[in-house]
């Protein structure tokens, strides 16, 4: 006859109790990343335009289904405002340096077109050229709030230029009777046009010629010293 044990270590062999399992967590994971995903969207609207972006677009893009892409951005109009905002960042962070550097003026300028050039020119289908001037002859029409943000990028450009010629100005680069605003917009209108025509697939020779120029305009001819 077995006897029974009175507490103690279970005999050997027996089945031993489970451990408590840890509390289960709720809800599941983030599969995307948040920052990956809005430069998806980025991309998809600087190459066809906010109408011509299918939330079925974004979502193959980004990975995400529609819900998802609600919850993380809101609707269609706000992935394009916060996908606007962030090519706004990416611009300003490249141009940044160049505006404050030490450089001439032309140098300067020479740095800032080329690097404007380089942002337009991209695209694994083709030249995207500028989102700003993309916006501003579509959704910033209807808009108000996307014609502010355009506005305020437009207004931002001509100031950084405007910087530039003032300081060259004052160091005895530009003649006395130069006006600084006036030729912040001349080169604001010059980013404008090769935006427009690297869009429309014109040869970086091309644009290359057209700023050369400009800067002759507004500069004077580039010394042969």
């Amino acid at each position: 006859m077995v006897q029974k044990r009175k507490g103690g270590a279970p005999p050997p062999g027996s089945p031993t109790k489970p451990a408590p399992s840890e509390p289960k967590r709720r809800g599941r994971p983030r599969a995307y990343e948040p920052d990956v995903a809005l430069g998806k969207a980025l991309d998809l609207f600087r190459q066809g335009g906010f109408a011509a972006t299918s939330l079925d677009d974004l979502s193959a893009a980004t990975g995400m289904n529609r819900p998802s892409l609600y919850g993380a951005f809101g609707d269609k109009r706000e992935l394009y405002i916060k996908s606007y905002q962030r090519y706004r960042n990416e611009a300003r962070a490249a141009m940044a340096d160049i505006f404050r550097s030490d450089a001439s003026v032309r140098q300067q300028l020479e740095r800032i077109f080329a690097t404007a050039l380089d942002i337009y020119l991209s695209g694994e289908n083709g030249p995207r050229g500028c989102f700003t001037v993309m916006t501003a002859g579509s959704e910033a029409v209807q808009d108000p709030d996307i014609r502010a943000m355009v506005q305020d990028a437009l207004s931002e450009l001509d100031k950084a230029f405007a910087f530039c010629f003032r300081r060259a100005k004052e160091t005895g680069e530009l003649p006395e009777k130069a006006d600084p605003a006036v030729l912040a917009q001349l080169a604001s209108a010059t980013i404008h046009s090769i935006a427009i025509r690297a869009r429309a697939h014109a040869s970086r020779k091309e644009l290359e010629a057209i700023v050369k120029g400009a800067l002759d305009v507004m500069l004077g001819p580039k010394s042969s010293r």
